[in-house]
């Protein structure tokens, strides 16, 4: 796992290069959530709306939009999928995406429309981490998490 001015860049992952990160997991899902960038450039998340399961959403179209008191943004899928679950407890407590993006801060569980070309798309290990670093110093990002 690589660390970049405070932001926390895990190299299993697969990434959009902009605010999204993928991880296949069992029984061909994958799971969604945004970057630990992207949630320090968001500030403290308030609200989240994610896509109920069983929602179709086409490549590029928002599984969810996540709100801050200076930002509402949408979190793209960048391939075609079914929503299978979402995360409860982030719309409880969106604030869960700033303290832990790649953990409990996860959006929702997806079906692939296709598996085989799901992730051709995105990038990961060293080159991700390389294009990530670039990404940081682009918007000049000092990653913090948010306390409560």
């Amino acid at each position: 796992m690589a660390e970049y001015r405070g932001c926390v860049l895990p190299d299993d992952l697969y990434y959009d290069l902009d605010y999204v990160w993928v991880r296949p997991i069992a029984d061909g899902l994958i799971m969604i959530g945004v970057t630990d960038p992207a949630q320090t450039m968001g500030g403290r998340l308030l609200a989240a709306h994610i896509k109920k399961p069983g929602t179709q959403i086409r490549a590029g179209r928002h599984v969810a939009t996540l709100e801050s008191g200076k930002w509402v943004g949408g979190v793209p899928v960048p391939f075609g999928a079914a929503v299978i679950e979402r995360n409860e407890a982030v719309l409880a407590d969106p604030h869960l995406i700033n303290v832990d993006p790649y953990g409990t801060g996860w959006i929702a569980r997806l079906r692939p429309d296709d598996a085989a070309s799901a992730l051709t798309s995105l990038t990961t290990g060293a080159p991700a981490v390389a294009a990530l670093r670039q990404w940081i110093d682009r918007f000049d990002v000092e990653c913090m998490r948010c306390s409560d």
